[in-house]
């Protein structure tokens, strides 16, 4: 099939999801073949989204799927980061032997890419929030990225955590108040109160 064809077909894979569990083979063998970067990047998302549904059928594809953090290509970085974000959302086991290396992308040179991160960290966090409790800096230290789209992500790890580790975020709450009332962005400002707001409200019922 020419590429037209191939992502049309994964276009329709994505729709169909009560086919997802028998084509996860075929989507993965999209990445170790000589495909384009559209229909690679095409499969590392579908890819990322049977693993949340499927996580046990994508673990031999993991592996492949973290390879990609490598690639010379932003767009790939982006997606593979996406991928196992979603695939350690669903089981965080298959993603853990790789932490280290998705820690890592936060120094990319794409500001896609670290975006990428924070979200794919928030989507990990959301069932294994004992992960990043001690790894809250990294997140603080990228609300002041030189990317608007980075720092308006960057206060949502904080959320996510507040609301189940509030303890963790406690520290951190005078400095996001701080950048609630007076960081230049008004998305920051929201999402910094929207953090600090959870991770109180987390405390106080912790208390009782």
């Amino acid at each position: 099939m020419n590429e037209k064809a191939v992502l049309n077909k994964l276009k329709d894979l994505t729709r169909n999801k009560e086919e997802w569990k028998t084509n996860i083979d075929n989507v993965a063998e999209k990445l170790n073949e000589n495909y384009s970067i559209a229909v690679k990047a095409k499969a590392l998302w579908l890819l990322g989204e049977m693993g949340l549904k499927y996580p046990m059928e994508m673990e031999c594809h993991v592996e492949d799927i973290v390879s990609y953090l490598d690639d010379d290509n932003p767009k790939l970085r982006e997606r593979s980061v996406n991928a196992i974000g979603r695939i350690g959302r669903a089981d965080e086991n298959l993603i853990i032997p790789y932490l280290d290396k998705l820690m890592k992308m936060r120094y990319d040179e794409s500001e896609n890419v670290r975006h990428a991160f924070i979200w794919a960290c928030e989507n990990i966090a959301t069932n294994a929030p004992e992960l990043f409790c001690e790894k809250l800096e990294i997140f603080h230290e990228m609300i002041s990225d030189s990317s608007q789209k980075v720092r308006i992500e960057a206060p949502e790890m904080f959320r996510v955590i507040g609301k189940q580790k509030p303890e963790y975020v406690k520290p951190y709450l005078e400095k996001l108040e701080w950048i609630a009332e007076n960081d230049e962005n008004p998305t920051v400002r929201i999402h910094s109160a929207g953090a600090v707001r959870i991770t109180k409200k987390a405390l106080k019922k912790s208390e009782k």
